[in-house]
């Protein structure tokens, strides 16, 4: 499973969503699944799933899919 496989599955397990609603359009807020509490899940997926651990600026600065993968990159993560 490819790294962006990875990702979706992440956003669409954490967030409950199908997963022809993750996109790159995905942003914070644009669904109500994506809330204060969703988002500590969603970051928490994220670093068991990629064996990372984020720093505060990248949590609070994570607020999209794009976003998700720059931010995952500045840890060694390709996409």
């Amino acid at each position: 499973m490819s790294n962006q496989d990875l990702l979706r599955n992440a956003f669409v397990t954490v967030l409950g969503l199908p997963p022809e609603q993750v996109s790159d359009e995905l942003t914070y807020g644009s669904v109500a699944q994506w809330d204060s509490v969703a988002h500590m899940s969603l970051i928490t997926e994220l670093e068991e799933v990629f064996g990372v651990m984020l720093e505060t600026e990248d949590i609070i600065g994570l607020s999209s899919m794009v976003e998700a993968r720059r931010i995952l990159s500045k840890y060694g993560v390709a996409f």
